[in-house]
């Protein structure tokens, strides 16, 4: 008999034994399959490991979330991707490959996404086809369903790992040097304002982990994100806020722009917001420009000086002020930038620490204190250093916090 067949019609026999008037346990539901799999006349040439396999297949498929389940506990998985129920996609070490397993139906992918969205809140159908949501362990998720997806529902899980990336995890992997790691350390304790930007995937969220590792733990930190996906360790007083989606009537939407707002009356020392994307740049401007010194966020962009130039158009999405009190704006509240970059062997790397020095002939002045140099491409690998650039000239911050040398350089 077809193995998918097979599993279909136990998972059958199992659904009948079920009465969906009441609420199982996991361990219920596992005692029930193992029954049908010990009556089943099907299995005699299964070994044990595949009939454990099969279990586990016809639990996940009950109670998780269907050939998903395996890929959403690999630690190697770093991203999955659903184009319709016959087309998944996952990211291992940095290479996509096409998998072999499929969903059984379009209905069937739709329970998982239901049942996902539901974990946490959220609501997704044909009036509002767009969530995003998250899963038990953070994993982010982001579903597009028809009408606006025309090949079938398309699910995007962005897998974080099990323990929060470290400094000296990014230092083994050669992404920043320990000297521009010491001078990032020194920055955040200090109360910096610091921008993380970068494209898609070069490791943006985890940056800000790292960075948040900096934070003194006496300090009280709200963070404020789309869909709650930082970890922040070590910090007792930390308050986590989450946006909410409208309802089916359209009420009852709570935007970034609100969160900002209401964490300003929570007596923050700190806000890290997870990444702007559209007017609630100018409320989180006004934040760093309002005695929240040492503030987080990021935001997609193809370089530092890319980023302040997103910075003025989201701005603009919110109010229509003229350009220089706009850079005015974002040269006061912003005092370093950090560039990420996914290079071409898939590593990711700090590219650029730039400092801004402020407003000077209508443009925005910035000063390079690292910046990531290519040498060679040797066997598949991008082989460069972080070089240091420049030195620190804002360093009001460094001797405040008591942490100002005798000649305070980026390092």
């Amino acid at each position: 008999m077809e193995y998918a067949k097979l599993r279909a019609g136990l998972r059958e026999k199992v659904q009948e034994r079920l009465d969906f008037r009441r609420d199982y346990t996991d361990e219920e539901v596992e005692e029930i399959i193992e029954e049908v799999l010990l009556e089943s006349n099907d299995l005699t040439t299964l070994t044990v490991r595949q009939r454990r396999s099969l279990q586990k297949e016809i639990f996940d498929s009950l109670r998780r979330l269907d050939i998903l389940q395996a890929f959403v506990e690999d630690h190697n998985v770093t991203e999955i991707m659903i184009n319709g129920k016959d087309r998944i996609f996952v990211e291992e070490d940095g290479r996509l490959r096409e998998l072999e397993e499929h969903f059984e139906s379009q209905e069937k992918l739709r329970d998982v996404i239901q049942q996902i969205v539901a974990g946490c809140n959220r609501v997704v159908n044909e009036a509002s086809p767009i969530v995003d949501a998250r899963l038990a362990d953070g994993s982010r998720v982001n579903v597009v369903m028809d009408p606006v997806a025309l090949g079938g529902p398309i699910v995007t899980i962005r897998r974080f790992p099990e323990h929060p990336f470290t400094m000296e995890g990014l230092l083994r992997n050669g992404s920043i040097t320990q000297e521009a790691a010491d001078f990032l350390k020194k920055l955040v304790r200090a109360k910096y304002n610091i921008f993380i930007s970068g494209g898609t995937g070069s490791g943006k969220t985890t940056f800000l982990n790292v960075l948040s590792g900096f934070i003194p733990g006496d300090e009280r930190i709200i963070t404020i994100e789309d869909s709650a996906e930082l970890q922040i360790q070590g910090i007792r007083n930390l308050v986590r806020l989450e946006t909410r989606n409208s309802n089916v009537e359209g009420c009852g939407e709570i935007t970034i722009r609100d969160l900002i707002r209401a964490s300003l009356r929570m007596r923050p020392d700190r806000i890290v917001v997870g990444e702007v994307r559209g007017a609630e740049a100018l409320d989180m401007l006004q934040c760093l420009n309002t005695g929240h010194d040492g503030s987080l966020s990021t935001g997609h962009a193809n370089s530092s000086r890319d980023m302040l130039l997103r910075l003025e158009n989201m701005v603009l999405m919110a109010v229509e002020l003229p350009l220089a009190a706009i850079r005015q704006q974002i040269a006061s509240g912003l005092d370093v930038i950090v560039h990420l970059g996914r290079l071409r062997d898939k590593s990711r790397k700090v590219l650029e620490i730039v400092e801004v020095l402020g407003y000077e002939n209508n443009e925005i002045k910035l000063a390079p204190l690292y910046r990531f140099v290519e040498e060679d491409f040797r066997e598949g690998k991008v082989v460069g250093q972080l070089r240091k650039e420049g030195v620190l000239r804002n360093t009001g911050k460094l001797r405040t916090a008591g942490l100002c040398e005798e000649r305070v350089e980026a390092g």
